[in-house]
């Protein structure tokens, strides 16, 4: 479908992922497995960096743990929605934690962070798919931490989860 293919090409130049073609990104899930393998390694490298502060003003992140009974009754469209809503909230909160880590090796990481977690908002934010109204707002629910490895960690389950279902049933729509 063509609207899969737009998204697709959309990812391809944000992730700049130039070797692959639209429709290996959905069918090959090789690539979202290393998205994933990059989001353990960064939440790994966070993890090992000494002395990481404790946030002074927590970190607002989104609880992104889901049914996957309730996602497949949702609209890829309504999936998109739910995923810009955490991709948003994340991404500020990157922001926030870079203007409190200092060090070299969590600011390294946290800077990486949000390039991924940013290419992946600027991805969903290019593309809709039903015409008429948009939905107002996010509301997504969310846990308050101190700890920047939650960041990292939230991140990774957003991945592993969310998106990974989310370009999954993109490639079950593309086979239709």
């Amino acid at each position: 479908s063509p609207p899969g293919l737009l998204l697709l090409t959309s990812f391809l130049l944000h992730m700049e992922e130039g070797h692959a073609s639209p429709m290996q990104l959905v069918c090959d899930t090789r690539l979202i497995h290393k998205y994933i393998g990059e989001a353990k390694d960064m939440e790994k490298r966070a993890g090992q960096c000494q002395a990481l502060p404790t946030l002074s003003c927590p970190a607002v992140l989104p609880l992104v743990d889901f049914s996957l009974q309730q996602w497949k009754s949702k609209s890829n469209e309504t999936k998109r929605q739910e995923i810009l809503c955490d991709l948003a909230l994340l991404v500020g909160t990157v922001v926030e934690a870079q203007g409190q880590v200092t060090q070299e090796c969590g600011a390294k990481e946290l800077s990486q962070l949000y390039r991924h977690a940013n290419s992946f908002l600027l991805l969903l934010q290019t593309f809709s798919w039903e015409a008429g109204p948009q939905e107002l707002g996010c509301s997504p629910r969310f846990m308050e931490q101190t700890r920047v490895t939650s960041i990292f960690l939230t991140y990774r389950q957003l991945v592993q989860g969310k998106l990974r279902f989310f370009f999954h049933d993109l490639a079950k729509d593309l086979r239709k």
